[in-house]
Order: C-alpha cells, then sequence, then structure tokens
C-alpha cells in the first residue's frame, strides 16, 4: 500500500494556487498544503514534503533563494519551478542547482505538473523498494545469524568481521572450497559504510584469462572485433561499493601486474581508451590457496599478494569446528524442510556421531548437500546413522593419498570412481570431470579403466 505523498504549492497568486490544488488533490494519495510566500514554506519543511512546485516570482524571496534553502534542508525534496516567463538561461541555471522540472504557466501547466508528478511519485516508489531490498539484504547477512556456530574458531571469525566492517581496509579471506568465502564477504560489504552501493562479485576462475581484462576494466567501442559498444568494467560498476574477487590465486601473472596498478592508483583506463577513471571501490578478495606458496613457487606477484594481504580473515574447514556440525545440520534440516512443507526431524545418537566423524572434504556446503538428502531419504520423523549418505569422491576408498600413486594413477582412480558413481554414464561424467568424453572412451578401450 502506498503512503501519502506530501506536495507544497508555493504560489502567490490566490486563484492559481487554488486552482492547482484543487487539481492534484483529485489523486487520493496526494496531501497537498498551499503557501502563498517563500518564507512559510521554508517555515513547514519539517514535515518533510515529496516535492515542491515553486513559483518563481514570490513577493518576499526569489526562486533561487528558496531552492538553495529547499537542497540545503534536504536535498531529496523535488522541485517543480512553476514560471510566467519562459526564459531558457534561467531554466538551464536553475536545473543545475537542482530543480527537478521547469515549467511555463500556460494553458498546458497543470497537465504538465501532473505528469512530472506522476514520474516522481514513480521514482519515489522505486527508491523506497531498493531501499528495502537493501535492508533485507543486511538482514541476510546478518553473520551471527547466517554463519551459524559457537565453536571457538567462529567466535575469533566474528571478531575479525566486526573489525573489517568498521574500516575499507582491503580484506583477504582464505579457506577450502565450500567454507562460506563469498557469505562472509558480503557480510562485511552489507554491515560496512558501502552498504547502499553495490556488491560486485567476479569468480577469476570461472572466466578466461583472455577475457578477464576486458571483464574487470571494461573496453571502447572498436577497441577490438565484436566491440560494437562500451563496456563498464566489474571495477566501475563497483563504484561506491565492493568489488569481491574470488579465487584470486587462479590470476594470470600478466594481468596480476595491471591489477595491482588500478589497487595503488585507483583508477583505470578501459581497453583501447585513453582517459583514466577515477574508482572508489572496497576491495575483498578470496582463495583456497596458500598464496605465499603461490609467491615462493612464482605463481602469484610478491608486491600483490602484500597489497592484496591487508586485513586477512581465515574461514576453518568445518571438520575444525566440533559441535558446530550438529548446529548447521540442524539448522538446514530444518530450512529444508519448510521450505518443502514437512515436518522437522531429529538426529538420533548414532546419526549424530556419523555427522561428527566424516571429514567434511567439501565442507559446508557438502554437509548442506548431505542433510537435504537424507531428509528426502529417512522414514518417520528422525534421521538415523541409515539415512545418511556420505557420496564424496575423496572419501572412496579405492583413493587415497596415502597409497602414493602416480598423478596418471590418480587419474584413472578418480575416473573409475566417478563412472562407479553415475552408473557408468560417461557423458555425465565427462562433463562433471570437465574432460572430453572422448578421453574417456578411449581409455576404456585401451583397459585403461
Amino acid at each position: 500500500m502506498k503512503n501519502d505523498f506530501l506536495i507544497f504549492i508555493v504560489e502567490d497568486d490566490k486563484w492559481y494556487g487554488e486552482f492547482l490544488e484543487h487539481h492534484l488533490t483529485r489523486n487520493p494519495d496526494y496531501v497537498v498544503r498551499r503557501y502563498m510566500n517563500g518564507k512559510d514554506c521554508l517555515a513547514n519543511l519539517h514535515q518533510k514534503p515529496n516535492v515542491i512546485t515553486l513559483d518563481y516570482s514570490l513577493p518576499d524571496l526569489t526562486g533561487d533563494e528558496v531552492l538553495n534553502k529547499i537542497k540545503q534542508f534536504n536535498p531529496e525534496i523535488q522541485v517543480v519551478i512553476v514560471s510566467g516567463q519562459e526564459d531558457v538561461a534561467t531554466a538551464i541555471d536553475l536545473l543545475k542547482k537542482g530543480a527537478y522540472d521547469y515549467i511555463v504557466k500556460d494553458k498546458d501547466t497543470r497537465d504538465r505538473i501532473w505528469n512530472v508528478l506522476m514520474k516522481i511519485r514513480e521514482n519515489q516508489d522505486l527508491k523506497d523498494q531498493l531501499e528495502q531490498l537493501r535492508v533485507e539484504v543486511a538482514q541476510k547477512y546478518d553473520f551471527e545469524k547466517t554463519i551459524l556456530g559457537k565453536s571457538p574458531v567462529i567466535t575469533k571469525l566474528f571478531t575479525m568481521i566486526e573489525k573489517a566492517c568498521k574500516t575499507n581496509i582491503t580484506v583477504s579471506i582464505s579457506g577450502a572450497t565450500g567454507t562460506g568465502k563469498e557469505m562472509v564477504a558480503k557480510a562485511i560489504h552489507y554491515h560496512s559504510t558501502r552498504q547502499k552501493k553495490p556488491f560486485i562479485a567476479v569468480n577469476v576462475a570461472a572466466i578466461p584469462k583472455d577475457l578477464m581484462e576486458s571483464e574487470l576494466f571494461g573496453y571502447e567501442k572498436g577497441s577490438f572485433t565484436g566491440a560494437f559498444a562500451r563496456k563498464i568494467g566489474k571495477f566501475e560498476e563497483a563504484t561506491g561499493g565492493t568489488i569481491f574477487l574470488d579465487e584470486i590465486g587462479e590470476m594470470d601473472l600478466a594481468l596480476q601486474v595491471k591489477l595491482l596498478r588500478v589497487i595503488q592508483e585507483k583508477e583505470v583506463t578501459r581497453i583501447g581508451g585513453k582517459d583514466l577513471i577515477k574508482l572508489d571501490f572496497r576491495l575483498i578478495v578470496a582463495t583456497n590457496k596458500n598464496l605465499l606458496d603461490e609467491v615462493k613457487k612464482g605463481n602469484f606477484r610478491e608486491d600483490l599478494y602484500y597489497r592484496l594481504l591487508g586485513l586477512p580473515v581465515h574461514l576453518p574447514p568445518l571438520r575444525e569446528r566440533g559441535n558446530d556440525i550438529l548446529i548447521l545440520a540442524k539448522h538446514f534440516a530444518d530450512e529444508f524442510c519448510k521450505e518443502n512443507n514437512m515436518k522437522r526431524f531429529t538426529f538420533s545418537t548414532d546419526a549424530k556421531e556419523a555427522l561428527l566423524k566424516y571429514p567434511y572434504p567439501g565442507n559446508v556446503r557438502e554437509l548442506k548437500a548431505i542433510i537435504e538428502l537424507s531428509v528426502v531419504m529417512a522414514n518417520g520423523e528422525q534421521l538415523t546413522a541409515d539415512d545418511i549418505s556420505f557420496s564424496s569422491v575423496t572419501d572412496n576408498s579405492e583413493i587415497s593419498l596415502e597409497d602414493e600413486l602416480s598423478l596418471d594413477e590418480y587419474y584413472k582412480k578418480i575416473i573409475n570412481a566417478f563412472l562407479k558413481k553415475y552408473d557408468n554414464n560417461m557423458v555425465l561424467v565427462a562433463k562433471k570431470l570437465g574432460i572430453g568424453k572422448s578421453t574417456i572412451y578411449r581409455m576404456r578401450q585401451n583397459d585403461q579403466i
């Protein structure tokens, strides 16, 4: 339901003011108040009008003076100038000073004002909806409610997130795949001073290296074949907000040099362009690799490593979080039941023991999948150990790092494990492993698998 929309009419011509008031009150959502001079209007700004239609020629103050004072009081109040003179220079000047529109008094004035107010109202509704979404998103990423757990490592994590929210320091998040690195990044952004600005996430590993530069920094029309229009890069999209670079350890060395410059100078030049574009962003990066080891191996620039280090936040693997596993398992079960209109489940003692013993190579993401499947498979209202299926390939007894096999031998074992898991569906296995199906066919023909 829409709220009342408060409009001030500032008009020294009593008849004309009453005429506008009568016309505008035809809309039941509009509340109209009329003033005959600038001082009375300014004295009532505390009522928080949404729009003011302002006669440019008033008996006490000029339209310029009233407009300036309104914008000083609250720049969000929209001011529509209504004038008896068609003065282009004055109109342009007032628009530059913040007026929403300049309307000349003639036979079409009331209709033009009506249309302008409709546009302002629509824009205000969109802003209100956007603000509500931002509030909802901030609540969604309330880290003390979304990052569940009471273990010491999680308590320490909360402390680090709180510190990160208070400043614009670069944050480097480390942790294994599935531990919730992007969730932490969003929690930091939506509880920082930049929460009303964009959060732009880029998965470095998911973008081909020859496209990464244009994706991050943008390009100008005609800068290369296929560049039919200007493209704004992710760093520009993040203006005023946060850019999150996930899997930063996968970035090509050549691009690392360019990234370092952008971070240091806070400016970018689009591909094919000449202009330097000033940037305003908060940077959060994440990786499942040990970047210092990557530096030693020559895969990651040392100067970029120290530039990105900032405030380090480490996400522990699930197997190190003790009873947090059971807290998360209960949460995922309750959430799944709610979404599917099912009764909530309890966990038997043997189910809890099984959940606590498993190493979770896929971390929180894997636990969620395991619990959802268990709920589907369970009979009755209690989950037992028999309902829980730990089907990770890394947990397969046929594959163990303790075997100390060659990489080629592990390669064959992994393919065999996937073929077993997916009922010898070679097309599906090829898709899951990201390899060509011809590779699997050839290995099977040669009795290698």
